[in-house]
């Protein structure tokens, strides 16, 4: 049976191969929007259909008989009990104004569980990646550098990192819950890619995380490299799901889990 570190080489080695096609034909300014998705402002480029044509075509020459679920395309069943979840582009409106922060993000799901995943920012180069109990890393050349999530003193002190629907009704209410939920923290970022801000906060650079309406392929390998840098992931009432997806160090957790649900997010 293949081993989780050869389906995460395998992770890296497409995302990589992604990241240079779509870092290669970005056009200069602003790039055009192929079609809509929830909403309006819910878009999906060309590059993103090319972008995921791509990696399933590499991920099947390597693995025919694995699955694939992917944002652009429709899902592929396979018989090997291996699942590929793919965000070809996560941050297409960054992509679009020409922000550096979006990303191709690859996990392997193996009979239901997220196993291995590789993250990597399209604009910089920077990757990430992380194997099911074996932590995780960043990526300095081949070089592994550990990543282990500090831990937070004061829940009022934490810097959040947070994203939006894009369906106005669902903004509506997330902006009651952002009013309360403000004061009680140090203040919130909002870059647009839940793959990169999970990333983050493994490295650090953020405190605390809350966002609703992410998919499997927002979540996947970015959400491996979060747990397995010791974050504590939770949804509203179980796992993190699509409803409500909250992290957290431990020595924060319990409390700020409590602080959103108390805000109605």
């Amino acid at each position: 049976m293949t081993s989780d570190e050869e389906l995460f080489a395998l992770a890296r080695r497409v995302g990589r191969e992604a990241a240079e096609f779509v870092r290669t034909r970005r056009p200069t300014g602003r790039v055009d929007v192929a079609a809509t998705k929830s909403s309006p402002t819910d878009v999906v480029t060309e590059l993103d259909r090319a972008c995921e044509l791509l990696i399933r075509d590499r991920l099947l020459t390597a693995r025919p008989d694995d699955g694939v679920v992917g944002e652009e395309g429709d899902d592929l069943i396979g018989s090997s009990g291996v699942d590929w979840i793919v965000d070809p582009i996560d941050g297409t409106v960054n992509f679009i104004y020409g922000i550096p922060s979006y990303a191709v993000s690859i996990g392997a799901r193996r009979d239901g569980e997220i196993v291995a995943g590789h993250v990597i920012n399209i604009a910089s180069g920077a990757e990430w990646g992380a194997v099911l109990g074996a932590g995780a890393w960043r990526h300095d050349g081949e070089q592994r550098i550990d990543l282990v999530a500090p831990a937070v003193e004061r829940l009022d002190h934490a810097l959040v990192a947070t994203g939006f629907s894009y369906l106005p009704e669902i903004r509506a209410r997330q902006a009651k819950a952002m009013a309360k939920f403000l004061p009680h923290v140090r203040d919130i970022r909002r870059i647009g890619s839940a793959a990169l801000d999970l990333c983050a906060l493994a490295e650090g650079q953020y405190d605390a995380y809350v966002e609703e309406g992410l998919h499997a392929w927002d979540l996947a390998a970015g959400g491996l490299i979060a747990s397995e840098s010791g974050l504590v992931l939770s949804g509203l009432d179980g796992k993190p799901d699509k409803r409500l997806v909250m992290a957290a160090h431990p020595s924060i957790a319990k409390e700020y889990f409590t602080l959103v649900r108390a805000c109605g997010f």
